[in-house]
């Protein structure tokens, strides 16, 4: 736990391997792409006298750099000789632009080599889940307040994912997580209340699910899940009379092709604006509703389908809402890192197109063995 602390300090401690439950198959190269093996084998038997320096970037984006402690944890695991390798790297959270070298290794190509697409990949789904959070997460921010950001990302994508997106989405500026999963790498638990299954249960009363609840859970802060039955404002008002104080949040939730009750009951507010959703208007007639009878200290919750643009558009409308809850935008994959050899026995040496380039940022790493 000591890296982890060191992290949330802000010290310069790195992740260390026990972090990472790696597959040992990597070892056997099984997670490579075939001519890299094929060309491991060669080079052991016609080259093995060579030192290489390996560089990685990407090309397109302005991006909150991530998954730098998993590659290094993963070639000090399984590469050949891991105290024989020089590798220098900037640091998860590090602000990166297009084509700079954020990490170099050097030494014998034979020890690393087979693992440059496993590096590539980690940089690029850390560094893509990072980069989505942090642009989410400065939308979400107005007039110097940032308003806390719920990473929600479990049903989209596959659950052996969530470790590394939930710390990747730590490193980006969420708030929270929901799953305990997502917080493995960083010694926090996962967050949330309740979904639409539990008021299911008690047939769509919500302020009988929120009663068993609190029953059950006494020290949470209660936050209710009010668009079940598609009347948020009538819902949120009934929870709000029942626990008055002890009600902390309430949280929308309505589907993109769905009108609130509310608009149905005055359907003379419609016709400027869309009112599916989760929409401005509602959000606004909910805190006006909350306030006219006194609960001003109910925030207000809002998930299901956010995206950078989505917030963006309400916060330039000063919509009421204190926070937002996102998931799977944050995960689309839109950061592609390379790998090249570029020096050969400390001479360049690469593809045409592509050459050494130096970093003054980059940092030597220290050899931690099986940490």
């Amino acid at each position: 736990m000591k890296e982890i602390e060191s992290k949330l300090k802000g010290e310069i401690s790195r992740l260390t391997n026990k972090t990472f439950k790696f597959d040992e198959r990597v070892a056997e190269g099984w997670f490579s792409a075939v001519y890299f093996l094929k060309t491991k084998e060669i080079v052991e038997q016609h080259l093995a006298d060579n030192v290489v320096t390996m560089q990685f970037f990407q090309k397109e984006h302005n991006a909150v750099l991530c998954g730098t402690d998993e590659a290094i944890a993963l070639i000090h695991t399984f590469s050949d000789h891991p105290e024989k390798l020089d590798i220098h790297s900037l640091k998860d959270g590090d602000k990166i632009s297009p084509y700079e070298t954020v990490m170099t290794i050097t030494g014998p190509y034979q020890y690393f080599g087979f693992l440059e697409g496993i590096i590539d990949g980690i940089l690029a789904r850390r560094t893509s889940v990072a980069t989505n959070v942090y642009n989410v997460v400065n939308a979400a921010r107005t007039s110097g307040k940032q308003k806390p950001v719920i990473f929600m990302g479990d049903r989209d994508d596959h659950f052996t994912q969530q470790a590394g997106d939930g710390y990747s989405a730590f490193i980006g500026g969420s708030t929270a997580q929901a799953t305990h999963a997502m917080n493995e790498w960083w010694g926090k638990e996962g967050m949330g209340t309740m979904p639409h299954a539990l008021i299911q249960m008690f047939k769509g009363d919500v302020v009988a699910a929120s009663k068993a609840y609190q029953s059950q859970f006494p020290n949470d802060k209660l936050m209710a899940l009010v668009d079940y039955n598609n009347d948020v404002i009538t819902d949120s008002l009934k929870v709000a009379r029942e626990f008055g104080e002890d009600l902390i949040s309430v949280r929308l939730d309505t589907s993109r092709n769905l009108v609130d009750k509310y608009f149905l009951r005055n359907q003379h507010l419609m016709g400027t604006f869309d009112p599916r959703g989760v929409n401005p208007e509602l959000v606004f007639a909910l805190r006006k509703a909350l306030d006219n009878e006194g609960y001003h200290h109910v925030k207000i919750v809002v998930t299901g389908g956010f995206t950078e643009e989505r917030i963006r558009a309400f916060e330039e409308l000063s919509v009421p809402v204190d926070m937002y809850g996102v998931g799977g935008s944050l995960l689309k994959i839109g950061i592609g890192f390379t790998g090249d050899n570029v020096l050969i026995d400390g001479k360049p040496e690469a593809k045409d197109g592509r050459r050494y380039n130096p970093n003054p940022r980059l940092k030597l790493v220290d050899f931690i063995g099986n940490q």
